[in-house]
């Protein structure tokens, strides 16, 4: 009993001194963000501030966690109903009246990522990747045909960082005379934090010399704060809409979806679904997609950094974990304010360490805007076909999409009926393809793809005009060797090496 009660103790008072030094680093931390804030005056001090108390709370949850977010003993299988498969509800058909429907809706495409990826400067949504197309202009041409089609009239919202503001906003210019209101806010700036001391690196509030990387876009969970932070949120409340359908910039498959659409309109009031996320069916290039789960009675998603290390594999199986989150998300605007309102809204915290260019070790506090779905009611998933996932990441996805493979009409891109297969050919290219600019350079024409499967690319390779590729082909040059793959020529099925031998496959 004696050693029992002097465990109690021992543990008690660990408990204590966790939570002095909890509190001790939540002291520190408020009193350097209050030196930062004193850097500056006027507006920005102001929205530094509200930043800061969003950054605040992340922070005070991120030392209160304490082991794995999910216990895998209590995940459950999601209930059949709770996964609705998409042919099912397009056998519903088109809302009673489209327009009506549709001047509900929302567009909102999340648009802080630059295209540092693909070497390039600047958003990546100014990439052009059809036609001379960037992602936004394809975005602006898809509402507009709905605006025009239905006489509606549906506003694109970006959500922008501070990455890229600046850039984004020179560019609206162009679409004037588009018929198509657009809307931007800024997602939230956090600083980020030196991994030893768990302090701001920032000394001030600037973002040139040493603090140009002491700032960080929180993640696209930070949409439902800065979205009713900024007012916007409340001003297209006021307009009688219901709805944001959200989605990556970068998702070319992402368009609107009247019978989806129809799926969120069509309720009665007391069932209204507040949050659909659309799935679609794994492949093993999907395998560290976020899936569905039931857990404590509500739909969640588990993304693979909260599965214990004992089961990641698990978690990878297709069989398991048939489906994955394409963040195509539609949810309910009022939901959204009502949740911000009542600081209901529950994510879990996503720690992603870096290091900086100097050396720094830091970490960076994100959130998942899917991650929310268990904070809705009458969430639901709809198992949508793959051709709604279309994201371009790399230069192999930008290959397929500039391809014969895809029609592109009204900006949307769709599969060309001449591809006898719905399946997307697997394509690596290597890493001197990794920039868009030297990608371009090893192409006299983008190669007919209409009958590949399969594509791997790797080193020194130039493609001349009119190339056809079928089925599989790699094709590897060795380093210090060169190959040029001749004007017309036709590869099925082929292994090309390094001294232009080329063998069947």
């Amino acid at each position: 009993c004696q050693c029992i009660a002097a465990q109690l103790l021992k543990q008690k008072g660990m408990a204590q001194f966790e939570e002095m030094m909890r509190q001790q680093l939540e002291s520190s931390m408020h009193s350097e963000l209050e030196k930062l804030l004193d850097t500056t005056t006027g507006p920005e001090k102001e929205v530094s501030r509200k930043d800061f108390e969003g950054f605040s709370n992340l922070f005070h949850r991120f030392l209160q966690v304490k082991g794995p977010s999910v216990e895998w003993i209590k995940i459950r299988r999601p209930p059949e109903d709770s996964i609705q498969p998409y042919d099912k509800i397009a056998a519903r058909g088109l809302p009673n009246n489209v327009a009506e429907s549709l001047n509900k809706l929302v567009v909102v495409k999340l648009n802080g990522g630059l295209g540092t990826s693909m070497g390039c400067k600047g958003p990546k949504s100014l990439i052009s990747v059809r036609n001379e197309n960037t992602f936004l202009d394809l975005t602006v041409q898809q509402i507009e045909h709905l605006n025009k089609t239905y006489n509606t009239d549906v506003p694109l919202v970006l959500m922008n960082s501070f990455n890229t503001d600046e850039d984004t906003k020179k560019i609206l210019q162009k679409y004037k005379h588009h018929r198509v209101k657009i809307h931007t806010f800024n997602q939230s700036r956090y600083p980020r934090i030196n991994k030893e001391s768990l302090l701001p690196v920032a000394t001030d509030l600037s973002m040139k010399g040493p603090n140009a990387e002491a700032w960080y876009p929180p993640g696209h969970g930070d949409i439902y704060a800065s979205f009713y932070n900024s007012g916007l949120l409340d001003q297209l409340i006021a307009q009688g809409r219901e709805y944001i359908f959200v989605s990556n910039i970068d998702n070319l498959g992402a368009t609107v979806d009247l019978h989806i659409l129809r799926q969120l309109v069509s309720q009665p009031n007391g069932k209204r679904c507040e949050f659909i996320m659309e799935v679609t069916d794994k492949t093993r290039a999907d395998v560290k997609g976020g899936t569905l789960i039931q857990y404590d009675g509500k739909l969640r998603l588990l993304e693979i950094a909260q599965v214990p290390k004992a089961h990641v594999d698990e978690f990878k199986s297709v069989s398991k974990f048939k489906i994955f989150n394409t963040n195509n998300l539609w949810i309910s605007l009022a939901a959204i304010k009502r949740l911000q309102e009542q600081s209901m809204m529950d994510m879990e915290i996503i720690v992603n360490p870096k290091t900086l260019d100097g050396g720094l070790n830091i970490i960076q506090l994100e959130t998942a805007v899917g991650a929310a779905i268990k904070s809705f009611d009458n969430a639901l998933g709809i198992n949508v076909p793959r051709s709604r996932f279309l994201p371009v990441k790399t230069t192999s996805d930008l290959l397929l999409v500039m391809s014969n493979l895809y029609s592109l009409d009204a900006g949307s891109l769709t599969m060309s009926p001449k591809r006898e297969f719905p399946t997307t050919p697997h394509v690596k290219l290597g890493c001197s393809f990794t920039k868009v600019q030297e990608y371009l350079t090893r192409f006299e024409s983008i190669p007919d793809m209409l009958e590949l499967d399969h594509l791997t690319v790797s080193g020194d390779v130039t493609f001349g005009k009119n190339v056809s590729l079928k089925g599989t082909v790699i094709i590897i040059a060795n380093h210090g060797d060169r190959i040029d793959i001749p004007a017309g020529s036709m590869l099925e099925n082929k292994i090309v090496s390094g001294n232009l031998r080329i063998m069947d496959h």
